[in-house]
């Protein structure tokens, strides 16, 4: 538990105490006790409600309650400083700060692992992300995802969780026979020979690309040596491979990396789609109408029922996406999220209904949707790449404006909101750029121990030292830096990575005001000394912050 939240479960306990001692409720009535951080710092550093919750059981007006609760408080055993009384009856706590140097103590000790949490407990979480089918490059909408859903694995996984980063590689079905119909005929028009591009095929530069390197490693051979269907099957493997092999590419330059690569064929090919349609049928949530097999999914909320089978025989998309889901839970899994695009909205419900039909909780999956990015240049929309006139790709991103610009632009907003990225902005070094603001502050840092280390001065952790850290603004950035770890475990809660950037963008500024009012190396050489130790936790958070995000936290700019 961490300082702050050692402080705060002091005060708890000494609300607590005081309503017993007061004589207003009995100990079994007492209901949980709330700390919130005022909006205003007029109103102090914390504040409870627990007069208003009394009122009912209590029997007595609001302020009442509360005078009685803080002529009961033993002040100095939660660094009361000061208590008002506010408003209908909220109690408004002023603190004596000083408690809060000892948070250097902490950063220093845990350096890396200060912000982890056992929040999670070690519940098994299986998040799948990008999954983006290997028929052509990434693009925007699955750089924010991979941005996302990275971050949201680091921020689960510090707060306590056990957790399998998973993509799903949809190689099965119509879009692969499209992928190989496409290849086909790029390999025919690299050899000089007659074809018709399919009308619904994948048309992009990459299908060209590998069309030649088929070229230059086969020559003519394909055409020669096999029939039609042998042929595409070969194209299918081979383009598979390579565009599975390039997403791969891209994506580790993006520092994202998976722990498992799930191929849908391997469902065909074990059976498990068979498997799950006849349990379901077994479980009697299925029906025949117009030669069509349906999963009664209205049973569960969903607004239609939905086809399984299709009259033809074959399988909806919905088919094998029930049985992926139902092998995840089987690989031992308590909890599904899936970071999918704004696109797919409509499909959470069927899935959550089939899960049910399976016997599982609904509660089980949870979906991240991700909206649309815009991309802006020159004040200008940005609709089409400069070098294949096509959609603008990941890789294409990461060479204009960088990695950890991309990262931090796509994980700073709620996903679940339109975002413009502004290229010009993420590349420029100014405070404007909230990348560039919190990367400087780490560098800023960095800067100032080089100067130090030129005078023979260092940071000291001595308590008596770290005791002349008394200005208003440094116990600002003192109480930030103790939020940290809550901050951690929030954004796992809520699935919010935008929740660390944000946070981090607040303590930049704290940062930042603080060391353009005060000189860090002074006459003073303890105080010096502590100013050294508030600067290194500073500089240890951000960078264990940015690491959450995926972003670098350099020490020159």
């Amino acid at each position: 538990m961490s300082v702050l939240e050692q402080m705060k479960e002091t005060l708890k306990e000494e609300i607590r105490r005081a309503v017993i001692d007061a004589g207003l409720v009995h100990e079994a009535e007492i209901p949980e006790v709330h700390l919130e951080i005022p909006r205003e710092k007029a109103h102090g550093d914390l504040a409870t409600n627990i007069a208003m919750q009394l009122t009912r059981i209590a029997r007595r007006n609001p302020r009442e309650i509360a005078a009685a609760i803080v002529e009961k408080l033993d002040q100095g055993k939660a660094s009361i400083r000061e208590v008002q009384i506010a408003g209908p009856g909220f109690i408004n706590f002023f603190l004596d700060r000083s408690f809060l140097t000892k948070v250097i103590l902490e950063i220093d000790q845990k350096k890396e692992s200060y912000g982890k949490s056992e929040t999670g407990r070690g519940e098994k979480v299986n998040l799948e992300f990008v999954s983006a089918n290997p028929t052509g490059n990434l693009h925007l909408g699955h750089a924010r995802g991979a941005a996302v859903g990275d971050a949201l694995c680091n921020i689960l996984t510090a707060a306590g969780y056990d957790v399998t980063r998973e993509y799903y590689i949809n190689d099965a079905g119509n879009q692969m026979r499209m992928m190989a119909l496409s290849i086909e005929a790029r390999y025919l028009e690299a050899l000089g020979k007659e074809c018709t591009f399919p009308e619904d095929g994948y048309r992009g530069q990459e299908m060209i690309q590998i069309a030649q390197e088929i070229v230059k490693e086969e020559g003519d051979r394909l055409v020669e040596m096999m029939d039609r269907e042998e042929r595409l099957s070969y194209f299918q493997q081979v383009g598979r491979e390579k565009l599975l092999a390039k997403i791969r590419q891209d994506l580790e330059r993006f520092r994202v990396t998976f722990d498992v690569w799930y191929s849908e064929r391997s469902l065909y090919e074990s059976g498990e789609i068979e498997e799950v349609i006849g349990e379901l049928k077994e479980k009697g949530y299925t029906y025949e109408k117009d030669g069509a097999l349906w999963l009664r999914t209205t049973a569960f909320g969903d607004d239609k029922d939905r086809v399984l089978i299709k009259k033809d025989g074959s399988y909806t998309y919905f088919t094998p996406d029930i049985a992926y889901h139902r092998n995840k839970l089987a690989r031992g899994h308590q909890r599904l999220i899936n970071i999918w695009g704004a696109d797919h909205h409509g499909y959470i419900p069927r899935m959550k209904a089939a899960l049910q039909a399976l016997g599982y909780d609904a509660d089980q999956l949870e979906v991240v949707v991700t909206q649309m990015v815009k991309l802006y240049q020159g004040g200008e929309l940005v609709k089409m790449s400069k070098r294949t006139g096509k959609a603008v790709t990941m890789e294409e991103l990461m060479d204009e404006v960088g990695v950890d610009a991309t990262r931090y632009f796509f994980a700073m907003r709620s996903p679940d909101t339109h975002l413009d990225f502004d290229m010009d902005l993420a590349v420029s070094q100014s405070n404007e750029n909230p990348v560039y603001y919190v990367q400087y502050a780490h560098a800023r840092i960095a800067s100032v121990f080089r100067q130090a280390s030129e005078k023979g001065l260092a940071a000291s952790l001595e308590p008596e030292k770290l005791a002349k850290l008394e200005l208003e603004q440094e116990y600002d950035l003192l109480q930030k830096l103790a939020e940290f770890p809550s901050e951690v475990a929030q954004a796992a809660e809520q699935l919010a990575p935008h929740r660390v950037v944000r946070y981090l963008y607040d303590l930049a500024t704290e940062f930042h005001s603080y060391y353009n009012a005060h000189r860090v190396i002074t006459e003073d050489k303890e105080l010096t000394q502590a100013r050294l130790a508030l600067l290194a936790s500073v500089a240890q958070v951000v960078r264990n912050g940015l690491k959450l995000v995926g972003v670098q936290a350099p020490e020159r700019m």
